[in-house]
This record gives C-alpha cells, sequence and structure tokens, in this order.
C-alpha cells in the first residue's frame, strides 16, 4: 500500500532465521497522508486469515516506519498461470474459491478492500499447492454502520459501475472485482478494454461485457452464470460473497477439467505484458539462495550456524514497549536482519564480510511504534 513511496527488502529475524518482507517507509513522505497510513495498519491488524499477508510488527525510527510482514515468494498470479503446463477451470475454481473466501472473512470484519486485482494476488510459495493471498490494503476501508463509501477510488478495469458513477457503495465492489478476476482467469483477457478511458468507463458503468467466440467456446455454462452473478450491474442483485461460495462452479464439480493452458496464456502474455512483471527484486531467487547458503553452512559443522551471513546488510534492533529509542543491551525483543534484494547484491556479497564491533548504526535505531488511533480506526 506504501509501494508508492516505500522500499520493500528481504529480512531474516535472527532467532528464528525465519525470512520476512520488511516495507522501510520515509516518514517524510508520509506528511499528508498520516490517515492513510492508520487505515492500512488499523486494517492489517485486524486479518489474521492464511490467504491474506499479514502485518506481524510495525517499528519506527525518527526517520522511517517499518512494517515488517508476512513474506510471500511464490510470484504474481499471471506469472504462474503462463509458466503451467496444464490449467483447467477447476484450477481458477480453486483460486478463486480462496478468494472469495478470504474476501468473505474481510467483508465479515467490516473491512471493504476496494483494489481488487490480479497484481494484488501473490502465491505464499513455489509448491505447486501452494496458497493464494490477497495483499495491498492502502485502499481498504473499515465500514461503519454510521457513514457511506463513496471515494472513487480503485484499479480501472476492476472497479464496479456504482463507484464509477460515484453512488454509495457498498462492500459488494469486491464481489464485482472478483466476477472481473475470475473472467480474465477463464480468457486471458479483460472483460472490458478501451486505450480511452471516458469509454473504458461507459462500457463498465453499462456493464457491457461478452463471452466471445472462440474464446469461451470450451468455457462450461456454469462459469459464465457464475461470473454474471458478480458481474451484475445492480449491487443489491450482486451475488454476495457467501452466495459466490454456493455456487455449482466453486461447490459442486461443474467446473471443467479441460486444459485452456495454451489459449488463456497467449491471452495473457498479448494483453497484460509488462516489464514490471520482471522487477530486479527477485525474492524467490533470494529465498532459494538462502537455503542453499544454511544448507552449506549447516554441513561445514555446528560452530558456523550462528555465524553472521555476509548476506546481511543493516540490522533493525527493536527495543521493549515504550522504551528509549536509544539501543541499550538486553532490551532488545527481536532482531532483523535486511538481506540483499537484488541478484547484483547477491554477487557483491559472494566473499565473506568482516564482523562488525558495533553493527546496529545510529541511524538504525527503532522502537515499537505506538500511533495514536482516530476512533473509526481503532480495533
Amino acid at each position: 500500500i506504501f509501494c508508492a513511496f516505500s522500499e520493500v527488502f528481504l529480512a531474516e529475524e535472527k532467532k528464528t532465521q525465519r525470512l520476512v518482507a520488511i516495507k522501510c517507509i520515509p516518514k517524510k513522505a508520509l506528511q499528508g497522508k498520516e490517515n492513510s497510513i492508520e487505515n492500512e495498519i488499523a486494517v492489517l491488524h485486524r486479518i489474521k486469515h492464511e490467504n491474506i499477508v499479514s502485518l506481524e510488527d510495525i517499528f519506527e525510527s525518527q526517520s522511517h516506519l517499518y512494517l515488517v510482514m508476512q513474506l510471500v515468494s511464490g510470484g504474481e498470479l499471471f506469472d504462474r498461470i503462463v509458466e503451467k503446463g496444464f490449467y483447467t477451470e477447476r484450477d481458477a475454481s480453486k483460486l478463486i474459491r480462496q478468494i472469495l473466501d478470504a474476501v468473505k472473512y474481510l467483508h465479515d470484519m467490516g473491512i471493504v478492500h476496494r483494489d481488487l486485482k490480479p497484481e494484488n494476488l501473490l502465491y505464499y510459495s513455489m509448491e505447486e499447492d501452494s496458497n493464494i493471498m490477497i495483499s495491498d490494503f492502502g485502499l481498504s476501508k473499515i465500514e461503519d454502520s454510521a457513514s457511506v463509501m463513496s471515494t472513487a477510488c480503485g484499479t480501472p478495469g476492476y472497479v464496479a459501475p456504482e463507484v464509477l458513477a460515484q453512488k454509495p457503495y457498498s462492500k459488494a465492489v469486491d464481489c464485482w472485482s472478483i466476477g472481473v478476476i475470475s473472467y480474465i482467469l477463464l480468457c486471458g483477457y479483460p472483460p472490458f478494454y478501451d486505450e480511452h478511458d471516458a469509454k473504458l468507463f461507459e462500457q463498465i458503468l453499462k456493464a457491457e461485457y461478452e463471452f466471445d467466440s472462440p474464446y469461451w467456446d470450451d468455457i462450461s455454462d456454469s462459469a459464465k452464470d457464475f461470473i454474471s452473478h458478480l458481474m451484475e450491474k445492480d449491487p443489491t442483485l450482486r451475488n454476495t460473497c457467501e452466495q459466490a461460495l454456493q455456487h455449482p462452479w466453486i461447490s459442486g464439480d461443474t467446473a471443467l477439467d479441460r486444459n485452456i493452458h495454451e489459449s488463456v496464456s497467449a491471452q495473457i502474455k498479448k494483453n497484460f505484458a509488462k516489464s514490471k512483471w520482471k522487477q530486479a527484486f527477485n525474492a524467490t531467487a533470494v529465498v532459494r539462495h538462502m537455503r542453499r547458503l544454511q544448507l552449506r553452512t549447516s554441513l561445514e559443522g555446528p560452530s558456523q550456524i550462528t555465524s553472521t551471513s555476509p548476506y546481511h546488510r543493516h540490522l533493525l534492533l527493536p527495543a521493549k514497549e515504550r522504551a528509549s529509542r536509544k539501543c541499550r543491551s538486553g532490551q532488545s525483543q527481536k532482531l532483523y536482519l535486511l538481506l540483499p534484494t537484488s541478484q547484483q547484491d547477491l554477487k557483491q556479497n559472494s566473499e565473506p564480510s568482516r564482523t562488525l564491533r558495533n553493527p546496529v548504526e545510529p541511524h538504525m535505531h527503532v522502537h515499537r511504534t505506538s500511533l495514536t488511533w482516530n476512533t473509526e480506526l481503532s480495533w
């Protein structure tokens, strides 16, 4: 959510050697965005679900805010589909079931995501049966019975008609977005497209979409019916997550097992090709590298296991709750080691580094943050 003005680093909790992701956000960049920041943190603190990226801890220094996030290293949804050799309606149905279950959980807690899209769906690991994870809660909103949502937000192409119409809206906007995602997963292209936003929005406002031939010829009527109930123009008639979970395409056996990989992957490559898919930070590659490093170290003997890794860059040393910003011996609860975030870093740090006498630099001193929450965002 803070992606526009933050950096994300791979890190390791020293005690457990568990890998996490840390969002490092300069406080200067947060000026005027305090409400947005409190919103995401408030939302994330309330969420504990196997298909949602979790916020594990928060720290701050005089210059930065640090969000310790669960690490997801399995890659983006589209990448995984393209890499598959076999992909069916049933695969898509299983994916959507996980998303529906997670979003139902959010809705039951009064949370509306408001920016569901494929880019925010990541695999937890590289395992074949890995869970899909929902990320990025920067536009999320905690529903309040005393207030009505009306802010126009979201991503063009996935946003519901009522949002574009600037009408009051509800959690039904998430269900529309899931319908759009389902559509793309079965054909590889978006239901609405135009190079001009005005025409794109006009299509969405009218809910004008088709199941075009030949791309939908091999897709079941049940799948089309499922999508139609989610991409219903009238939000009061649109299926809720609970209703969608009961649809036979999700809960029954109507999802076909026919291989549609060739056509879907070809359309994904054509319609969603973007250089940002392949970013400098490849979490999966780094995770694999660290696993090899740990294996090699363990084979060298017990005395090497606790040695400082040459791949550790900086230390984030949080003090106890409400403790002084000055780090004192024996006060720390956790120690996070920031790891290199690019292949170039790995190359440059391939040789053992010297042990630092004082590994914690003054400007990296941090403590648990104690933000003042407003009533709406408290938990």
